[in-house]
């Protein structure tokens, strides 16, 4: 049901009331913020506050509702032990897989009068596109100061230590247009420009924590037109800060000597679009996650990734949480699958990390 309900990015209202239902009928609460207004689309985040048997600090799971295209009009298919769709969609255990085992660990919990913490439970909108709901939430809002992400890669016991910090990077060139057959002479060639520049620069892994690209390029107005706009759009990343810094500012500066040496202009915009997580293995948040990995009878795998998750805006806003590998495979594509017995050892992971959790903090 809760792949089958459509929610891509944008379009999350309808999986969203169905949480809200399902969380209803269990007694809870689950409070939408606002955070449509700022990101857009029809819903915000869902913030579930469920009150513990005992008195400590929440303890926060977190996961996101949105899924890629195509994720509309999924049709659920078991077969041997796998779940995948019928191959016209997406599946959607990116990363409904985790909202399903946080919601069967709060069955298993009540069901069998289980101790447990408080908990908090956010899932938020549109991280397909940006992060965009984790970076519109409020987080005076959490209690929890700590916490796990499940929206790794990996299978269960996959805990990721560290992850990159990235700058989004857009570089512009302005040229002079000019007849590229009557007079190419008085024209000043803006693609030409930005091709040149782009030979200085470095490019794809720079070492072994930082990477950068240049993924678009696109300008120009017709083919018998000096072309006087080209605009070029790349990224930089680091699982250090200082080199995302240094990197950024080499490209930044070898872009814009190279194309006013050469006669043009250009300008640059960069965003940061979200902080690194390095997290030690000596951190509780890790030990606590290692010793639940190893309570399901798993083995615990340390990891660093290239990629950025909600897990890095919740860790810049000072709570200190680890993105975990739920075993969801081929994620956006329309062979994703996952195994059931990945989603039932999520399920336990949940119930071993809170269980792990109580013990170091009744």
């Amino acid at each position: 049901k809760l792949v089958e309900t459509g929610s891509e990015s944008g379009k999350e209202g309808k999986f969203k009331d169905l949480l809200i239902d399902l969380f209803n009928q269990r007694g809870i609460k689950a409070v939408e913020d606002n955070s449509s207004s700022v990101v857009g689309g029809d819903s915000g985040n869902l913030l579930i506050s469920i009150p513990g048997t005992i008195e400590t600090t929440p303890l926060l799971f977190s996961a996101h509702m949105d899924t890629v295209s195509p994720g509309m009009g999924i049709k659920a298919v078991i077969d041997n032990g796998i779940i995948r769709s019928q191959g016209d969609t997406i599946l959607g255990a990116d990363d409904k897989a985790a909202i399903a085992a946080l919601i069967e660990a709060l069955d298993v919990l009540k069901e069998n009068s289980l101790q447990y913490p408080p908990l908090e439970f956010l899932f938020t909108v549109g991280e397909e596109q940006g992060l965009n709901g984790a970076k519109a939430f409020d987080y005076s809002k959490l209690k929890a100061r700590s916490g796990y992400v499940l929206d790794g890669g990996g299978d269960p016991g996959t805990i990721i230590l560290r992850s990159p910090c990235q700058n989004e990077i857009e570089f512009k060139v302005y040229g002079k247009a000019a007849h590229a057959g009557i007079n190419p002479e008085d024209g000043i060639n803006a693609i030409k420009l930005a091709a040149q520049a782009i030979a200085q620069m470095p490019c794809g892994r720079i070492d072994e924590e930082t990477t950068c690209n240049i993924g678009l390029i696109e300008g120009g107005k017709a083919r018998n037109i000096v072309a006087d706009y080209c605009v070029v759009k790349g990224e930089a990343r680091s699982l250090k800060r200082a080199k995302l810094d240094n990197l950024t500012d080499e490209l930044v500066n070898t872009f814009k000597t190279t194309v006013e040496s050469l006669g043009g202009e250009a300008e640059v915009d960069v965003t940061f679009l979200y902080p690194e997580i390095s997290l030690d293995k000596d951190d509780e948040v890790i030990r606590t996650a290692v010793k639940a990995v190893e309570k399901i009878g798993l083995e615990p795998v340390l990891t660093s990734t290239g990629g950025g998750s909600d897990a890095s805006i919740i860790n810049g806003n000072g709570i200190a949480c680890a993105n975990l590998g739920i075993g969801m495979q081929k994620v956006h594509t329309n062979e994703e699958f996952i195994k059931i017995e990945d989603l039932v050892n999520d399920t336990k992971l949940v119930l071993a990390i809170i269980e792990e959790y109580l013990a170091s903090n009744s």
